[in-house]
C-alpha cells in the first residue's frame, strides 16, 4: 500500500516541482555541516536515567564515563529545490566506559526523487508525534537505542493527496536492516544465556493526517501505525539443563515477507503457532489545536505484541474432540485497552521563560491479561493473555547494544547483573513531565521528571510494587561562532535503578564547510 502510494506521487505529481529546478550545477560539498562535541559524566553509581536515555544509545551507566564526537553531514534540504537531490553523513566517536571504545554512530547515503526517499546506512531518525526533547519515548520507534544499518525507502514528510484540496496527507517508511551488537551480546552473557547472532531488521509505519495548512483551520489529527520485527539470524537459548539449544530464525526473501505481512511461526514451533520472529507496532494519534500564541495536542500510543493486542480480539468458539482446532462457534475473546501512553502538550510562541510543556502518563500493566492457554482437544477455550512487552522467547527482545529501542521507561537490559538479555522490569504505571524555555537570549533550560510504580514481569513480578523518581534539570548557553556549552543534573531514587546521582557537561562546536545558500 505504501509503496504503491510512494510510485504514484512521483509518476502523478512531478508537476509540483516543475519551473522550479536548481539553476546551478549540483555542488555536493555546498552546504556540508560540521559538528565536534566532547561529553563527560561524573556520577554516585550508575549513571542517573535521563543523562543516558532517549541519546539514540550514545551513553553509558559507567560512574565517569565521555566521548568525542565529529560528523559531517550534508542535509538532503540542500537540494530541496530540485527534483532530486543527494545527502550524506559520517558521525564518529571515541569513547571511554563505553560498550564500545569506538563507535560509528551513524554513516549513511541517500537520495531524493521528488518526495521519495531512498537512505542506506546508520541514521538518527527521530521520533513522530511527539517532542522528542520532552517526552519520555516512544514504545515501538524510539531514540533510545543505536540505529540500525538498514535500507529505508520513505515519505519523510507529509505529501498532500490528491483531489482532496489539502485536506489529507500521508507519509512513512519500509526498512530492512540489521543489528550489529553480536559482539556485546557475546560479552554481556558469557555465551550462557540467551543471545542471538546475525537478527535482521525491519519496520514500517504510516501516517495520516486530516486538516488545512493552507486554510485557517486551527484543528488537525494525525492517525499512525507502527510496525516492527526482529527475524532471521541465529538465537542460542539454554534449556533446563543448560545447554544451548539453536534455532535458526527464517531468513532470505521469505523471513522478509512474514516481517513484512506478519506470518510463518519460529522454529520449534509445531501444533501452537504464531509468527516467524519478534513482531510488535503501536498506534499512535495526535489531535491538535492551534491559536495565535499557543498551540495545544494531545496524543496517544497504544502499544501492542501481537495480533490479538493489534485488533483487542482474539479467536475462540474452539470445537472438541476431532474438530479442537476448529472455530465451531462465532466467538471472539475481546481484550481491554488498557495499556496505553496519553499525552498532553502545550506550546507557546511567544512566551519565551516557558515555551513548551509536556506531560504524559503511561500503563503497561494489563498486557492482554495474567492467563494465557491454548485451546487443547478437551479445553476449547482460547485466552492468549501474558504478552511480555519487549521480550520473545527466542530472540533477546526489543533491544540494541543493551538498550530498549522504544520507551526507556521499560527498564533496558543493559541494566541486568546477572547477564540476561532481557527486560525484567516490563509492568509499570507512570507520570512523566517536561518543561522547556529561555531563561534569557541564548540560555535556554529543559527539565523532566518521571514517577514510577513498577511490578516485574508476570514469570518474574515483584512480592511489593517497586517506586522509582528520575528527574534532570539542564542548561545550555550559546556562545558565538556557533560554540555551545551545556550542563545537567540528574539524580534517580528507588528500587528500580537504585539511588543515583550525576552531573554532565557538554561542549559542542558547529559550522558549515564549502559554499552556503
Amino acid at each position: 500500500m505504501f509503496l504503491s502510494c510512494l510510485l504514484l506521487f512521483t509518476t502523478a505529481n512531478a508537476q509540483d516541482w516543475v519551473g522550479n529546478n536548481h539553476p546551478e550545477k549540483l555542488d555536493l560539498t555546498k552546504d556540508v555541516h560540521y559538528q565536534v562535541q566532547m561529553q563527560g559524566s561524573f556520577s554516585k553509581d550508575q549513571t542517573p536515567l535521563w543523562l543516558n536515555a532517549n541519546k539514540y544509545g550514545l551513553s553509558s551507566l559507567d560512574e565517569t564515563n565521555g566521548y568525542v564526537r565529529a560528523s559531517v553531514i550534508r542535509p538532503l534540504q540542500t537540494d530541496s529545490a530540485r527534483r532530486w537531490g543527494i545527502g550524506y553523513g559520517v558521525d564518529l566517536v571515541g569513547a571511554l566506559g563505553y560498550t564500545s571504545n569506538f563507535i560509528v554512530q551513524q554513516a549513511f547515503a541517500e537520495v531524493r526523487w521528488l518526495h521519495g526517499v531512498l537512505s542506506v546506512g546508520s541514521k538518527e531518525y527521530p521520533m513522530e508525534l511527539k517532542n522528542n526533547a520532552l517526552s519520555s519515548g516512544a514504545q515501538t520507534l524510539g531514540i533510545n537505542a543505536r540505529p540500525v544499518p538498514q535500507v529505508r525507502l520513505a515519505l519523510g514528510d507529509y505529501w498532500v493527496l490528491p483531489f482532496t484540496k489539502g485536506w489529507l496527507r500521508i507519509k512513512g517508511h519500509v526498512a530492512y536492516g540489521k543489528l550489529t551488537d553480536d559482539n556485546w551480546q557475546h560479552d554481556f552473557t558469557n555465551k550462557q544465556t540467551k543471545y542471538a547472532d546475525g537478527v535482521l531488521y525491519h519496520s514500517k509505519a504510516g501516517y495520516l493526517k486530516i486538516g488545512n495548512e493552507d486554510r485557517f483551520f486551527p484543528f488537525s489529527l494525525e492517525l499512525g501505525l507502527e510496525m516492527a520485527s526482529t527475524f532471521g539470524g541465529t538465537a542460542y537459548v539454554p534449556d533446563a539443563t543448560g545447554a544451548m539449544q539453536t534455532y535458526e530464525g527464517e531468513g532470505g526473501l521469505k523471513g522478509m515477507w512474514h516481517a513484512f505481512i506478519p506470518g510463518g511461526a519460529d522454529a520449534g514451533e509445531t501444533t501452537y503457532q504464531n509468527v516467524s520472529g519478534n513482531q510488535l507496532g503501536s498506534w499512535l494519534f495526535r489531535m491538535n489545536y492551534e491559536s495565535d500564541t499557543w498551540i495545544a495536542s494531545i496524543y496517544g500510543e497504544k502499544f501492542f505484541e501481537d495480533h490479538s493486542g493489534m485488533l483487542f480480539v482474539d479467536r475462540d468458539g474452539y470445537g472438541t474432540g476431532e474438530n479442537w482446532q476448529v472455530q465451531e462457534k462465532r466467538k471472539f475473546f475481546v481484550y481491554d485497552i488498557k495499556d496505553m501512553m496519553l499525552g498532553f502538550e502545550l506550546k507557546f510562541k511567544y512566551n519565551r521563560l516557558l515555551r513548551n510543556v509536556v506531560f504524559e502518563y503511561l500503563y503497561t500493566k494489563y498486557q492482554s491479561g495474567p492467563i494465557y492457554h491454548d485451546h487443547t482437544p478437551t479445553i476449547s477455550d482460547h485466552i492468549g493473555g501474558r504478552d511480555n512487552f519487549y521480550n520473545h522467547y527466542i530472540y533477546t527482545g526489543w533491544q540494541h547494544w543493551g538498550q530498549v529501542m522504544g520507551n526507556p521507561l521499560y527498564r533496558s537490559p543493559i541494566y541486568n547483573t546477572d547477564g540476561t538479555i532481557q527486560v525484567e522490569d516490563n509492568r509499570f504505571m507512570a507520570f512523566h513531565l517536561g518543561l522547556s524555555g529561555d531563561i534569557k537570549e541564548h540560555f535556554n533550560y529543559r527539565i523532566l521528571g518521571t514517577y514510577q510504580e513498577n511490578f516485574g514481569t508476570y514469570a518474574l513480578p515483584y512480592t511489593e510494587k517497586h517506586h522509582n523518581i528520575s528527574f534532570l534539570v539542564e542548561m545550555a548557553y550559546h556562545l558565538r561562532h556557533n560554540w555551545e556549552i551545556k550542563g545537567a543534573y540528574a539524580m534517580d531514587f528507588g528500587h528500580v535503578r537504585g539511588s543515583n546521582a550525576g552531573g554532565q557537561l557538554t561542549i559542542t562546536k558547529s559550522g558549515i564547510f564549502g559554499k552556503k545558500d
